[in-house]
């Protein structure tokens, strides 16, 4: 009987046009992918800055993991509190502007971590429509009452916060949307929360290390809580939480998904500590990206296309979700790794192609992308030819 119900829910995804399949990558280097035996270039990745093909990143962490080993061997509370990573949470903290830091395995597990813990039956959590998934489960997880509002409304989310201003309020959500691609409204949302006084948890995963001073994001002024991922644009692997005084020790007593799972190894920490002096350097890598990425927006709107995004990603709207999945295999055929976000991660009919920009990106890979997209899309193309690596 599950088999069968596993066989059906599998056939009506590959009827709606929602069936996952990702290709089998052989390997990467830099802005290019490994696939099928081809070299193509990469509109996929998180690797902002390029730093996950960093040699000096690289020759670091390697030198780490061969002095410190691979594993801690333990949860973070039985004989995983090792000074090196305590070391490293507190120069993050420093580093973003917040009184301490936790580490954990995974930016889902971070969310995950800081959402079902903090919150809990009688408090009120109002999040934006379009926060991540993970931040969804760790809401519902946490027991606590939950409200939507439009997407960076700030008119809606005080309507919600003038019904509920007797109540113990928190508001969650992002610096950077990761689908819809745009900044939140920093300034609106902290006069918001001067008059109202809710604690912000505010995820950073794709402004950290891409965008603001040194890279430190965009919302230190409006975030009590702030989530980051080193999986991004720092290069590595795993996730921080940024916290008020207090509340890390909180989590170490009540948080399930710190307290029951291995914590990251030594090394990591290590790398981490190396990682931050890097980025905090990576000023020109910064000023790279922001260029390639307003070359690539232009070209797409020169070429027709209804593009979201403020910053590094991108997303051209291409609506029905089969022509959505057609044009990135079309893509491909072309030398391009591009994929679309379908339904149930933006609305129904709404499909996108999500284009992550990287600092390794130039501006010739940027007219290829958009020559290609108009000629398997029907749009008038800019002229430029796909740049050699």
């Amino acid at each position: 009987m599950f088999m069968e119900r596993f066989r059906n829910r599998l056939l009506l995804q590959k009827q709606a046009g929602l069936y996952r399949n990702p290709p089998e990558i052989t390997g990467k280097d830099g802005k290019y992918l490994s696939l099928g035996g081809g070299k193509i270039l990469n509109f996929a990745s998180n690797d902002y800055l390029g730093l996950g093909s960093c040699r000096e990143l690289r020759e670091k962490v390697a030198r780490n993991f061969e002095k410190y080993g691979t594993s801690s061997s333990s949860s973070r509370l039985v004989s995983g509190n090792y000074t090196l990573i305590n070391k490293a949470e507190k120069e993050y903290a420093s580093f973003f502007g917040y009184d301490d830091a936790l580490f954990f395995p995974s930016g889902y597990q971070a969310n995950l971590g800081v959402l079902s813990t903090l919150f809990e039956k009688g408090d009120v959590i109002l999040f934006d429509k379009h926060i991540h998934g993970s931040s969804v489960k760790g809401m519902t997880m946490s027991g606590a009452v939950f409200h939507g509002y439009k997407h960076n409304s700030m008119s809606h989310l005080e309507k919600k916060l003038e019904a509920d201003r007797h109540r113990r309020v928190a508001v969650v959500t992002e610096s950077l949307f990761s689908m819809d691609c745009d900044f939140l409204d920093v300034e609106g949302f902290r006069r918001l929360k001067e008059r109202y006084g809710f604690l912000s948890v505010v995820d950073e995963a794709h402004a950290f290390g891409a965008v603001g001073e040194s890279g430190r994001g965009v919302c230190r002024e409006a975030a009590d809580v702030a989530v980051g991922t080193f999986g991004k644009a720092l290069g590595l692997f795993g996730a921080f939480a940024l916290l008020p005084r207090g509340v890390k020790e909180y989590l170490f007593n009540f948080s399930s998904p710190l307290i029951y799972t291995t914590t990251l190894p030594e090394a990591h920490g290590a790398s981490a500590m190396d990682l931050l002096e890097i980025v905090s350097r990576s000023d020109d890598r910064r000023e790279r990206l922001k260029e390639v990425s307003g070359i690539m927006k232009e070209n797409l709107i020169k070429s027709g296309f209804e593009v979201g995004g403020e910053a590094h990603i991108l997303a051209p709207e291409i609506g029905e979700e089969r022509m959505a999945v057609e044009i990135s295999r079309k893509m491909l055929d072309r030398g391009i790794f591009v994929l679309p976000a379908r339904y149930p991660t933006v609305p129904l009919g709404k499909a996108i192609l999500r284009i992550s920009m990287t600092s390794l990106h130039t501006g010739d890979d940027a007219a290829y992308f958009v020559d290609s997209l108009a000629a398997v899309h029907g749009r008038k193309k800019t002229g430029r030819r796909r740049a050699e690596g």
